[in-house]
């Protein structure tokens, strides 16, 4: 039984590689359209992106939405990430219409480095309302991003308040609003906008990973597959250590070790589907370390 199980699994991971998830439900459509029709009210835009994977929680759906709008590009969740990585992710972003700064959400105090960043993005808006003879107003930023990045969290720790109302689920902020924050700045709340399909290779296995996307679409043994993999080959120690194992000689038999050290046993086999959960919940919970799951080397190779 385990036998097949493991065939089944190696083969599903083979066939899969993000580009066969399809995932554009219709309150998404809405969002699509209601960003395009309030582009215009904003000066610039702030776009939430996850630390741990930068290129593949970027929605490429926005660039043929905003085109050269200025943008600030925060990488949330620094605090689970991979500290040299996320430097190296920042250098990578910037240019003369984009700003990349990394935050942890919850803990950082950055009003006063949005409202920088916003100045310096807008610089020649500001410029020309001054030599207009006209007060700069506050700057109007749109914020966007995929579901469970911490847009909510952003907004709210900016407002000190609950302003961005937020669901259960990923996916499920209400509709369009804006936030005033003082009088440097203002906020247009967006819906969490994911894209028709997932183009690039795993991209849609490392967003059901993080919880970008429901764990209804991926399934837990397909997930923990994936990720078992991926740190096989590049972080096996964070295996090793937080489990206490040794590596073994494929994917498959490196799991079912986790569950034996873990005790995930019934009747005397390692207990799959307890395994397959437990190991995808510790990668949420940050229990394997601060891990990136992208490079910019990976990225600049295939010519992002």
């Amino acid at each position: 039984m385990a036998q097949k199980k493991k065939k089944k699994i190696q083969q599903d991971n083979n066939k899969s590689n993000g580009s066969n998830i399809n995932w554009f439900p219709g309150h998404m459509t809405k969002a699509k359209r209601q960003m395009e029709e309030n582009l215009k009210k904003v000066d610039f835009i702030i776009e939430i992106r996850d630390a741990r994977i930068p290129f593949s929680s970027k929605n490429p759906m926005l660039d043929e939405i905003l085109g050269n709008k200025p943008r600030l590009i925060v990488l949330s969740k620094k605090d689970k990430a991979d500290p040299k990585k996320t430097k190296e992710w920042i250098a990578y972003f910037q240019n003369d219409h984009e700003r990349a700064v990394a935050l942890d959400l919850i803990k950082d105090s950055y009003k006063n480095t949005v409202i920088e960043c916003a100045q310096q993005l807008c610089a020649p808006l500001i410029e020309k309302q001054k030599r207009r003879g006209i007060n700069p107003r506050a700057l109007r930023a749109m914020v966007c991003g995929i579901p469970n990045v911490g847009k909510s969290t952003f907004i709210n720790t900016l407002a000190k308040r609950k302003a961005a109302q937020t669901g259960d689920k990923p996916g499920v902020t209400k509709s369009l609003q804006w936030i005033k924050l003082d009088k440097a700045i203002e906020l247009l709340d967006t819906p969490g906008v994911l894209w028709p399909k997932f183009e690039g290779e795993y991209v849609g296995e490392k967003l059901a990973l993080l919880g970008s996307i429901r764990d209804e679409v991926v399934t837990q043994d397909d997930l923990a597959f994936y990720a078992c993999k991926w740190l096989t080959e590049h972080s096996p120690e964070s295996l090793e250590t937080t489990y206490g194992i040794k590596l073994q000689d494929n994917v498959y038999d490196t799991l079912l070790e986790i569950g034996r050290k873990r005790g995930y046993l019934l009747k005397g086999e390692v207990d799959e589907n307890r395994l397959m959960k437990s190991f995808v919940k510790d990668i949420r919970e940050n229990k394997l370390g601060r891990i990136t799951w992208e490079s910019v080397d990976e990225q600049t190779a295939n010519g992002e």
